[in-house]
């Protein structure tokens, strides 16, 4: 498949959503892009307050913040939550985490 359905700042998203501790490494192996790609991204989210991280340690904290509105006119109306919940990522993570 030479096309995605979302940007890589997308799955970056979803990705951060359903792994808040995640690593940059871990998001970067997990989506197929580079580090520096993916903190580039990560920052870039941030930047835009579609995401806070916050220091837990020697790692990242990370919450997206699913109430802001999409950046988007052809989606007007809708918010960032409304995608994260329809694709409804964090139940997926959590069944795979139970083995089922």
């Amino acid at each position: 498949m030479s096309w995605t359905l979302f940007s890589n700042h997308g799955h970056v998203l979803l990705y951060l959503d359903a792994h808040p501790d995640a690593t940059v490494r871990e998001v970067a192996l997990a989506i197929g892009i580079t580090e520096r790609t993916a903190n580039k991204i990560v920052s870039e989210l941030a930047e835009a307050d579609y995401v806070s991280r916050e220091r837990a340690g020697r790692r990242n904290h990370y919450t997206v913040h699913r109430g802001l509105p999409l950046d988007d006119p052809q989606l007007a109306g809708y918010e960032l939550g409304d995608v994260l919940s329809g694709l409804d990522v964090r139940r997926r993570r959590l069944a795979e985490e139970n083995g089922d």
